[in-house]
């Protein structure tokens, strides 16, 4: 039996992240960094991309070194967060983490961090200390009685 490639492996850490995920309800999604997060917002974009796709589309707001890109994914593929497939001499990556995934994560570990783990204590700080425009506050109500939640 051949040895599985690039791509099925990471498949594979993507499924069995997923059945952790549904097995305890608790997000198996890695931590990124201010770095990687730049990283997979160019993967999101448009994937399969190779090193210097990422690279050329993280410079303009960036000036990184294709070095420190290509750096950057390997770590990105040892977290699992991303996938490497081999094609010849050059590798393509791609997300195994979903945009959705990610933002959840972070703000879970945001919550639990700053606020307690409550999202009330984070809304209350949005509402009181940063300015919320007239069509934020009403799309946030709307929001809350969606949710069956009523204002006080």
């Amino acid at each position: 039996m051949p040895f599985p490639s690039f791509r099925e492996r990471g498949l594979a850490t993507y499924y069995n992240r997923r059945k952790i995920c549904d097995m305890c309800s608790k997000s198996v999604v890695p931590k990124l960094s201010d770095a990687e997060w730049t990283v997979m917002e160019a993967l999101w974009e448009k994937a399969p991309a190779s090193g210097r796709e990422v690279s050329d589309r993280t410079h303009p707001t960036t000036a990184w070194a294709y070095t420190t890109v290509k750096t950057l994914l390997s770590r990105l593929v040892e977290k699992g967060a991303v996938a490497e497939e081999k094609r010849g001499n050059q590798s393509f990556f791609s997300p195994l983490v979903t945009r959705k995934e990610a933002r959840r994560s972070a703000v879970r570990a945001l919550l639990d961090r700053a606020f307690g783990g409550t999202f009330g204590s984070l809304l209350q700080h949005m509402v009181e200390d940063e300015r919320l425009s007239a069509k934020d506050r009403a799309r946030l109500t709307a929001m809350l009685r969606e949710e069956g939640i009523s204002e006080p």
